[in-house]
């Protein structure tokens, strides 16, 4: 039942009006707007008025806030394979290899950066254990021990640098790889980031 102004006589002619039938009506509407009003039909916030013992009155918990140190060692995990990704893009660019190969390199990285994404933005992120464990397992230990293999390539072979601008930007983002990936081991065993795992 859907109730208007018009559905009801005018205060005007409820005064004027010696017909019982509208005084019914006007009595009519009174109750059934008690009704819709103490009912919380169409109120979108809770009525201040009403007990606090209903449920549109409850409080809502907000959801736990993580600390700090957890929240930086999310960003520096995403740093790290947004560092990849971009290193994928670099080595494809200006690799010298058979098509079915670079496909094939690049279908495995994106999976493998997929994945990891969706294990950092909806599980780390959240704190579920396992997901810590599992960053710090692939990208802190096998993925950090190969973007090393390259730098020390370099280091003790440095006829092999050719110093192009391929080079040299390949050079910084795995510079910045490596450092996201450390700084992201620091920060997702600190204290207060073992505390928002172990909740």
């Amino acid at each position: 039942m859907t109730i208007t102004a018009a559905s009801f006589p005018t205060p005007d002619l409820i005064k004027t009006t010696n017909n019982p039938a509208i005084w019914d009506q006007q009595a009519r509407f009174a109750a059934e707007r008690w009704i819709y009003l103490h009912s919380g039909w169409g109120r979108s916030t809770p009525d201040p008025g009403r007990s606090c013992g209903d449920a549109e009155s409850m409080p809502t918990l907000a959801p736990p806030v993580a600390p700090l140190t957890a929240r930086w060692a999310t960003s520096m995990w995403l740093l790290a394979v947004a560092a990849g990704v971009a290193e994928t893009v670099i080595g494809v660019t200006s690799a010298d290899a058979p098509m079915h190969t670079l496909v094939t390199q690049i279908a495995v990285r994106t999976l493998v950066y997929g994945a990891l994404f969706v294990v950092i933005d909806k599980y780390f992120r959240r704190g579920i254990p396992w997901s810590r464990y599992l960053l710090a397992g692939l990208l802190g230990t096998v993925g950090l021990a190969s973007l090393l293999i390259g730098p020390i390539q370099w280091l003790l072979d440095p006829t092999t640098i050719n110093w192009s601008p391929g080079f040299l930007a390949l050079a910084a983002t795995r510079t910045m790889h490596i450092s996201a990936v450390l700084a992201a081991l620091f920060l997702t065993f600190q204290p207060d980031t073992n505390r928002w795992f172990r909740r």
